[in-house]
C-alpha cells in the first residue's frame, strides 16, 4: 500500500471513529428524563391536557395536539384559533405546524374556518405525502378529513377589528396581551419528543400574510436525539434566522438549552439593529434529558413547565 493512501485511510478511519463516539455520547447524554411538557406563555390548562395525555402513556405527538388544542379553542386568547383577531380584511386566518419523534412534519398555513389547526396540520403529515398545505388548499383538505366549518371570529374580536379600523394604522404590538403564539415541547414515557406551533397571527395583518409559526425549522423543530425548540414573537425576525433549528443545532454541540436559547434572541437582536426595539422574539427549548431554558428580547415573556411533580411558571431574564 503507498504511504499516501495509507494516511488517508487512517485519517478516514479515526473521523470515522470520533464521530461514532460523538454520536454514542450525545446518545447517552440526552436520555432518561421522564415525562415533561414546556410551552410558551401562562397556558396551565394547555399543560394540564398533555400532561394528562402522558400520564396515560399516550405519545408525545398526542400530548402536543390535546395541549394546543385547548388554546385554539379558548375565545379569550385573541391570538390562537376560535377569537383570534382577524387581519385588515377581518378574516380569521390560521396557521399550526407540529412535528414528530421520526422527523416528520406537518404544516398548514392561511386556514380559514376550521377550528383546530394544530389537527389539521397532523393530518398532513400523517395521511397526505406533503409537509405543507396552504389556503383553500388546506381547507379543502381538512373537509376531506371529517373536520367542520365554523365562524372564528368573535363578536369581542370583531369589535375589536371596527375600533382598529377606525385608524387602520398597522404597528405591532410587543407582548400583545401578555400573550400570542402558543408554542409546546414535550417528552413521554418512552423518551420521545414532540412539538407543535399554532397561531392566528399579527393581529390585522395584511391578507396572505404568514409568519414563523407553521415553518419548520424557524417556528419550530424537533431532533429527537438532541431535543427541541419553539418561537414567539415577531414571526419576519425569527423566519431570518431559523431560530428553532439553530437552538438545537446548538445544544447538539452542548450548549444548555438556557445558552442555546439566548444565543439565538442574540442573533436577532443583532440583525434586528435599532429597530428591536420594536418586536420581541422569545424561544423556549427542551433537552433530551428534560433540561429546559427559555429567553426573549423584552420582559413580559413567562413559559410554563409541567411535569410529574406539577406545573410552574417561569418569567426568564431578557435581553434588553
Amino acid at each position: 500500500m503507498k504511504r499516501r493512501t495509507f494516511f488517508s485511510l487512517s485519517a478516514m478511519g479515526s473521523a470515522s471513529l470520533l464521530f461514532a463516539k460523538s454520536k454514542t455520547n450525545t446518545a447517552r447524554q440526552y436520555q432518561g428524563s421522564g415525562i415533561k411538557v414546556i410551552a410558551t406563555w401562562n397556558v396551565p390548562n394547555a399543560v394540564d391536557a398533555a400532561l394528562e395525555q402522558l400520564n396515560q402513556s399516550a405519545s408525545a405527538l398526542d400530548a402536543i395536539e390535546a395541549g394546543c388544542r385547548v388554546e385554539e379553542s379558548d375565545i379569550s386568547n385573541s391570538s390562537v384559533g376560535k377569537g383570534g383577531l382577524p387581519d385588515r380584511e377581518g378574516r380569521v386566518t390560521l396557521d399550526a405546524c407540529i412535528m414528530d419523534a421520526q422527523g416528520n412534519a406537518g404544516s398548514v398555513v392561511f386556514l380559514e374556518e376550521i377550528e383546530h389547526p394544530i389537527s389539521v396540520a397532523r393530518r398532513v403529515m400523517e395521511n397526505s405525502p406533503h409537509v405543507i398545505l396552504a389556503g383553500e388548499g388546506a381547507q379543502q383538505f381538512a373537509l376531506e378529513q371529517g373536520f367542520e366549518k365554523t365562524n372564528l371570529l368573535t363578536e369581542s374580536s370583531k369589535a375589536a377589528w371596527e375600533k382598529w379600523l377606525e385608524t387602520a394604522q398597522y404597528k405591532p404590538i410587543i407582548n400583545i396581551e401578555n400573550h400570542d403564539t402558543i408554542g409546546m415541547l414535550a417528552i413521554d414515557n418512552s423518551g420521545n419528543i414532540s412539538g407543535g406551533c399554532t397561531t392566528s397571527g399579527l393581529a390585522y395583518k395584511m391578507r396572505g400574510r404568514v409568519g414563523d409559526s407553521p415553518i419548520i425549522g424557524s417556528g419550530l423543530f424537533i431532533d429527537n436525539e438532541v431535543g427541541g425548540a419553539t418561537a414567539t414573537g415577531m414571526g419576519e425576525e425569527i423566519l431570518k434566522s431559523v431560530g428553532s433549528f439553530l437552538i438545537v443545532e446548538l445544544m447538539r454541540q452542548g450548549m444548555h438549552p438556557q445558552q442555546a436559547c439566548e444565543e439565538a434572541v442574540r442573533r436577532i437582536a443583532k440583525k434586528g439593529g435599532d429597530r428591536v426595539k420594536d418586536f420581541q422574539a422569545g424561544f423556549v427549548a427542551l433537552r433530551k434529558d428534560g433540561e429546559t431554558g427559555g429567553f426573549a428580547i423584552h420582559p413580559g415573556f413567562n413559559y410554563t413547565i409541567g411535569d410529574s411533580k406539577g406545573k410552574t411558571l417561569l418569567t426568564p431574564k431578557t435581553l434588553l
